[in-house]
């Protein structure tokens, strides 16, 4: 096996996010699916943006989000994602390097601009995703280098890559990669009406190529067309080497093979913004994983990192999660 270079490499929509605080009516009012992510063309995405009011842009991605978290955690990190030759994908990468990740995947020269998440947070702290996708459809397997994913432990991917044609391609490249290098491949779900669009591709992934998942209670439980999540737990076990699923305030559940870890929420006193808490919690679980830690001790990690997030607005931690952890694990 090739000497391991990065801890986690991961391959995601390089997306700048712009967040915003927004009220029912705004919603309402434009027609948007409280709660999920939406993917939307140019001209719905101008129109969003231009009726927003004060955002701050930074930048995003399901993938990205937890590379950085663990960048943050003193993990050897890399990511993959496509951005535009424009002043947006200047800002995403970086803001990614500055994280101490390495970003190494060449900006699209052409029409289409740098990725943006419109990101609209309700006083319920639910968030509500406009996508506009712009360059990460030109992601190809032309993008995925060899000799990176080769020297990954994990290569972890995310759900919503599933959506552009040409990174499908680049997803199942990696995947090939890794299996054959002998690397472990983690992939998280994403969303319960990404898991609609691709339940059949996602099933084969699961069981063909997945060594560890990561997903919600409705996730899972779309995955699996099953009503409640004892019985989605019990159809995902078998199905891979390590299931990661998380349950908001119910903290989380691990199942390895017969084993099954049931791991409390951290206190949280105040929950400001729900976006990215999924991220972080594959973040500290995968940063667990790469240490040694025990299961049970990686999904805490998870947790403390999840509890992190949503505390303050925005997908990026705010703090030393470094020191967070060690504090939280005396």
């Amino acid at each position: 096996m090739a000497e391991t270079q990065y801890d986690v490499t991961g391959i995601g929509n390089a997306i700048v996010d712009v967040l915003t605080q927004a009220d029912d009516a705004f919603i309402s009012d434009h027609g948007l699916e409280k709660g999920a992510m939406t993917l939307i063309d140019t001209e719905t995405a101008e129109k969003i943006y231009g009726d927003m009011g004060s955002a701050v842009e930074v930048s995003g991605g399901s993938a990205a989000n937890t590379i950085a978290g663990l960048a943050n955690l003193g993990a050897r990190a890399a990511y993959i994602g496509k951005v535009a030759k424009d002043q947006l994908g200047e800002v995403f990468a970086h803001d990614i390097r500055a994280a101490g990740v390495n970003f190494d995947t060449p900006p699209l020269a052409g029409d289409a601009t740098t990725a943006r998440s419109m990101i609209l947070v309700t006083p319920d702290a639910e968030r509500t995703m406009q996508t506009y996708l712009g360059a990460c459809v030109e992601l190809g397997p032309e993008d995925v280098p060899d000799d990176v994913i080769a020297a990954s432990e994990v290569v972890y991917l995310e759900g919503y890559l599933y959506d552009p044609p040409r990174a499908k391609e680049a997803f199942l490249k990696a995947a090939k990669i890794a299996e054959a290098a002998g690397r472990k491949v983690a992939l998280s779900l994403s969303d319960p009406f990404c898991v609609e669009r691709y339940r059949a591709e996602f099933l084969e992934l699961v069981e063909g190529h997945v060594n560890i998942l990561f997903a919600n209670e409705d996730e899972i439980t779309s995955l699996y067309q099953v009503e409640n999540f004892d019985d989605a737990l019990q159809h995902v076990r078998g199905h891979c080497d390590i299931a990661a699923l998380t349950r908001s305030a119910q903290g989380s559940v691990v199942v390895a093979g017969d084993a099954v870890h049931v791991v409390d929420a951290e206190t949280v006193t105040n929950v400001v913004d729900t976006t990215g808490a999924g991220d972080s919690y594959a973040a500290g679980f995968l940063y667990g994983l790469s240490r040694g830690d025990n299961l049970a001790t990686s999904a805490r990690i998870g947790g403390i990192l999840a509890a992190e997030i949503i505390s303050h607005y925005g997908a990026r931690s705010e703090s030393n999660l470094k020191e967070l952890v060690a504090q939280k694990l005396g």
